[in-house]
């Protein structure tokens, strides 16, 4: 019989069997050198400033302040070696910025969020630091604040608003309707006064109907027929209710405050300077939201619109930063109608018009449009809002000036 052939089986020793790829890419970790550091915690050796198997950190609060105070600013606002290759782009590059993120180049800068936050509260309280509206305005105390400082209107509404009952809460209003015209006719020949306290007697007189309504909900309508009390809303055109008696109650509550900004007009000043920064946040989204509206065939998603927002801001922020320190500079080094005087003033005029050019070149190297494009919804985005910025504010200050 002819001998069959086996087949030859392969030196699995002599030739090792290859291993996939995946497998060849996964690198070696590190391991302990045999007198490294060992986390507090769980006795584990370090690998790098955290430990790897419970996650505590390496450092502590146990350290020096400066060191502390480097990690703080480090966490909170991301200032690092990134702030000298941010804030200069920031400045005078428009667009730089936004278009490096979008581009992915993102670790070797301040993120957006962390630049406005940083920049706005820096810059606004070194504005409210730097200014003293108590000698710059003068306020002389008037006869009306005089007069509106003797009626108080917190007193007039806690006695309405402790009132048991239908009886004393009219009672109590009326008490409060003839303080109100006393001083009223004890002020008469002051301008102004009898709209003043005619804007008081409203508000009493609304804060006991609503009173009335709490106790005893059919009783009020049962006066109004008897023409013991009067519903009428405090109106402003075009405002709805609700918006139109907070309104009239803080524009009262701020005449009554007067004389206090009288005789402290930093209490404005404060109170203005607190509420921007939060109008201003407020604003970001509607900010982006008008940039989405004007540039919505560019189909960019509503976060793009937000890091070129947050970038304006920060600009912006940075940008009355700069003033307040050249305000201060001017009046420390230097005096009215000298040459030092005239080159600050010329620097601020110089910031002041950068303003304008630098926002409507970011608008053009980011969204890329032709000039006239970019020029008319430029025009248009700046109107909208600053619209809606100066309504913020205002309502934002009133109501912080009203509190105090």
């Amino acid at each position: 019989m002819s001998e069959i052939a086996s087949p030859i089986k392969p030196d699995l020793a002599a030739e090792p069997r290859s291993q996939p790829e995946s497998a060849q890419a996964i690198p070696d970790i590190p391991s302990a050198a045999p007198n490294a550091a060992r986390c507090g915690n769980c006795a584990e050796p370090l690998l790098g400033p955290h430990c790897y198997a419970c996650g505590q950190p390496e450092k502590s609060l146990v350290r020096q302040f400066p060191e502390l105070l480097g990690d703080f600013f480090g966490a909170v606002f991301g200032l690092d070696s990134r702030i000298a290759r941010t804030f200069g782009p920031l400045l005078l590059n428009p667009g730089f910025l936004t278009n490096e993120y979008f581009a992915g180049r993102r670790v070797r800068y301040v993120s957006p969020v962390r630049l406005f936050v940083f920049l706005c509260l820096t810059a606004f309280f070194a504005a409210k630091l730097s200014s003293d509206w108590k000698t710059t305005f003068n306020f002389n105390e008037s006869t009306t604040s005089q007069a509106m400082a003797e009626s108080n209107l917190d007193q007039m509404e806690h006695s309405i608003a402790t009132a048991t009952s239908v009886e004393e809460v009219l009672r109590q209003r009326d008490l409060a309707l003839a303080e109100i015209a006393e001083v009223a006719r004890e002020s008469s020949d002051v301008p102004g006064i009898s709209g003043l306290m005619n804007g008081v007697e409203q508000i009493v007189r609304k804060h006991a109907n609503q009173r009335i309504a709490q106790l005893d909900p059919t009783a009020l309508q049962q006066l109004a027929e008897e023409g013991q009390i009067e519903i009428q809303p405090l109106q402003i055109d075009g405002a709805p209710s609700a918006v139109n008696a907070w309104f009239v109650r803080q524009s009262a509550r701020l005449t009554l405050n007067i004389s206090r900004i009288e005789k402290d007009p930093n209490l404005l000043k404060d109170a203005l300077f607190g509420a921007i920064p939060s109008a201003l946040f407020v604003m970001l989204p509607f900010f982006a939201l008008s940039l989405g509206v004007l540039y919505v065939f560019k189909r960019r998603l509503y976060m793009e619109h937000l890091i070129v927002a947050l970038h304006s801001h920060a600009f912006l922020s940075l940008a009355l930063l700069l003033a307040v320190l050249l305000f201060d500079l001017r009046a420390w080094l230097s005096e009215p109608h000298t040459l030092p005087h005239a080159l600050f003033n010329l620097a601020l005029l110089a910031l002041a018009l950068w303003v304008p050019v630098y926002l409507l070149l970011m608008q053009k190297r980011v969204y890329r449009q032709g000039w006239p494009m970019t020029a008319m919804k430029f025009f248009v985005l700046g109107v909208v809002y600053i619209a809606l910025l100066s309504s913020a504010a205002a309502i934002a200050g009133l109501a912080s000036v009203a509190s105090f």
